[in-house]
């Protein structure tokens, strides 16, 4: 048993080392590809008509329920209902659904950029642009930045609508509250209208081991907290007079957006499921992004727009190994709280 506790110990030690390896590689790749980059983006708009995608299913359970004799006949009138469609098919309204997966640094945001610009190029007031957004928050300023390319489409009359199947918490709802109207799964976590800032701090280990740090600056308020120096008072009074002033600009944000909002009720922090949150004004109706689209599918042309980013194999491979860390942190982070999304 000595021997097997041993081994496993031993085991334990060499996977942590080369899983620290792997993560060092991949950030090492990530980091060192997007600098070549040098901030432009080479790829092209992938574009997919939901419709057909909505009559393949239908075709196929009629094909194995139906006689025979009644599915050539179903066919026979699908063909001749088609031919008059196509004809009107310019006249028709069309629905642009675009995607956003967000990471703790809204990292898809450029992506979104060019997905909105390609759907600005053809998309009119009689149109409507749907988003589905699934995210946790993460960091300030991108999430902004998201939320400023959704602008862009209220600013040129277009209707938005964003959708909620699963997460869109803190500056996941951030971008959400853009929109027109928000739609939310029963079950889909909203709101986290809170800021959070955790940074641990080694500085009593660095005293521990008799080892100096210093940390040189101009100006008074630059770095009031780091991770290796003493963390004092002021510094504290500094970062959390931040951290408030970040949440009245968050409020702010959303009573332009959503007027009908009471914040003072929602703006602390907390989630709600989708029924719950429709009780607070923070979404407009409890549906699932699938069943808008399908009832839509009758009347209008919906395509799902997608800019595919030309990426290399180091680009690929350094981007799965950040995402599979990231998406491992953030497991760990919801297990140990619930308010760790905000």
């Amino acid at each position: 048993m000595e021997f097997l506790a041993e081994y496993g110990l031993f085991l334990l030690k060499a996977v942590t080392i080369v899983v620290s390896i792997i993560v060092v590689f991949g950030a090492v790749i990530a980091i060192g590809s997007r600098s070549k980059g040098g901030g432009l983006h080479s790829g092209h708009v992938d574009v997919k008509k939901l419709n057909e995608k909505f009559e393949d299913y239908e075709r196929e359970l009629r094909s194995a329920i139906m006689s025979e004799k009644s599915y050539k006949a179903f066919e026979k009138e699908a063909r001749k209902s088609k031919k008059a469609t196509d004809k009107a098919d310019s006249d028709l309204p069309r629905i642009y659904v675009i995607d956003f997966e967000g990471d703790v640094q809204a990292s898809a945001v450029d992506n979104l950029t060019e997905t909105v610009s390609a759907v600005l190029t053809l998309a009119t007031p009689k149109d409507e642009v749907v988003m589905n957004v699934e995210s946790p928050g993460g960091m300030v300023h991108t999430y902004g930045l998201a939320a400023s390319q959704l602008d862009r489409i209220r600013e040129k009359n277009i209707p938005l609508t964003v959708c909620v199947d699963k997460v869109a918490a803190s500056g996941g709802y951030l971008m959400a509250c853009v929109a027109d109207k928000i739609l939310a799964a029963p079950f889909a976590i909203v709101g986290s209208i809170g800021v959070l800032a955790q940074i641990p701090n080694f500085n009593r280990v660095l005293k521990k081991y008799d080892v100096d740090y210093e940390v040189m600056t101009a100006g008074e308020h630059k770095a009031p907290i780091t991770m290796f120096g003493e963390i004092t008072d002021k510094g504290r009074d500094k970062l959390k007079e931040d951290l408030e002033d970040t949440h009245v600009l968050f409020k702010e944000f959303i009573a332009k957006h959503r007027p009908n909002v009471n914040l003072d009720e929602v703006a602390t922090g907390e989630v709600w499921y989708g029924t719950r949150a429709l009780e607070h004004n923070l979404v407009d109706e409890v549906v699932t992004s699938d069943s808008y689209l399908m009832e839509q599918a009758a009347s209008k042309e919906i395509f799902h727009i997608e800019f595919v980013e030309k990426k290399s194999l180091q680009e690929k491979l350094g981007m799965q190994i950040a995402h599979v860390v990231s998406t491992a942190v953030g497991q760990v982070a919801s297990r140990s709280s619930r308010h760790q999304i905000k």
